[in-house]
């Protein structure tokens, strides 16, 4: 079983920077392709990166492609997302997630284990 947690969310004014980390439990961790997901009030759940379990070919949704930044640390079980120049309309709980895959995905539903998320909140 894969238990993850997620830390670093808060408030921020725009045009902030947040760095969100995600530590998963166990030994499996270099088996796993991570990935974040964000879910706005009202709104449906959205992909927002995949990180491969190699490291490499991280991939992004259009919206956060040039201001987001994911990457891992095999050796700390963690999973990080460095999110720059937020915008409001990133208020979101963001969901750290695993799968037992090579590659990522943008489909939440190749995602296996998810987090209890973490709040961001970008004041205007």
């Amino acid at each position: 079983q894969v238990q993850l947690v997620e830390s670093g969310g808060g408030l921020v004014q725009v045009g902030d920077s947040l760095r969100l980390s995600c530590v998963a439990s166990g030994r499996t961790f270099a088996s796993l392709a991570m990935g974040w997901f964000r879910q706005a009030p009202g709104k449906e759940r959205e992909f927002v990166a995949t990180i491969s379990r190699y490291g490499s070919n991280p991939y992004y949704a259009d919206a956060v492609k040039g201001r987001f930044t994911i990457s891992r640390d095999n050796a700390k079980n963690t999973v990080y997302l460095q999110m720059n120049s937020l915008k409001p309309e990133e208020t979101a709980v963001y969901y750290c997630v695993a799968a037992f895959r090579d590659w990522g995905t943008t489909r939440a539903t190749d995602y296996e284990h998810w987090g209890q998320g973490t709040q961001v909140t970008v004041s205007s």
